[in-house]
């Protein structure tokens, strides 16, 4: 547990009090180039520091900037510059995501247009994005008017004919969207909500709420009729 007093400061750490966190996904090639150059330095230390929380005494763990311990454990470094942090997750993630270690998330249930769009396309610019040719205007005009905040995971998505289908391209969306559902009304009268029902179900809440002449609508003709029902 990180001593109160501590969390903030900037110590001179030694490595083998330190402990690996999350592994830095970057390629041998520029770990072991990094330190090399590191080495050769006339005065080797790592003048990005390090964020780390305190585990035990003076003892401690990696939460952020992993790509330099990996340059410091193979140029051999025994000691390393370090920034102490608190122990909490969110801190943690906070600081994983500064680092470019960790995409930020963005709820789904609850964002704006313009930033389902800039998410959209930021996945879209990936290099290797299985969503390349997506129609970033459609998928976002869909995607922003569909009844989102009821979802309990994104693959309704899949059936709003906006080019995300499942598989890779519902993958990609898993990595930087999320969604925290609403529960479903008793009485829906949302359109957009209703239409994603069967016209079997939709019968069957027309029947619930005391609807007679129901049996032969089709299923634009129930939602019209259910959407202006109470």
């Amino acid at each position: 547990m990180t001593q109160s007093s501590d969390i903030g400061l900037l110590r001179y750490l030694y490595f083998e009090d330190i402990e690996p966190g999350e592994p830095t996904d970057a390629p041998e090639f520029l770990i072991k180039g990094t330190a090399e150059l590191l080495s050769k330095a006339d005065n080797s230390r790592n003048w990005i520091p390090l964020v780390v929380k305190e585990t035990a005494r003076e003892k401690y763990q990696v939460i952020g900037n992993s790509f330099i311990y990996a340059v410091a454990e193979e140029a051999g470094l025994e000691k390393l510059w370090c920034i102490i942090a608190d122990d909490s997750e969110e801190t943690a993630e906070v600081t994983q995501i500064l680092a470019g270690e960790r995409l930020p998330k963005l709820n789904l249930s609850t964002a704006y247009r313009d930033d389902i769009k800039s998410a959209l396309q930021f996945l879209v610019e990936k290099p290797g994005s299985p969503l390349k040719g997506l129609k970033l205007a459609v998928a976002t005009e869909r995607i922003e008017e569909s009844p989102r905040k009821y979802w309990k995971n994104l693959e309704p998505i899949t059936k709003l004919k906006c080019g995300i289908t499942k598989g890779k391209k519902l993958d990609a969306l898993k990595e930087i969207f999320y969604v925290t559902p609403e529960p479903i009304p008793d009485v829906i009268t949302d359109p957009e909500l209703l239409n994603t029902f069967t016209v079997g179900e939709l019968r069957k809440m027309a029947t619930k709420r005391g609807m007679s002449g129901t049996s032969k609508m089709k299923k634009a003709d129930l939602v019209a009729v259910l959407s202006k029902s109470a």
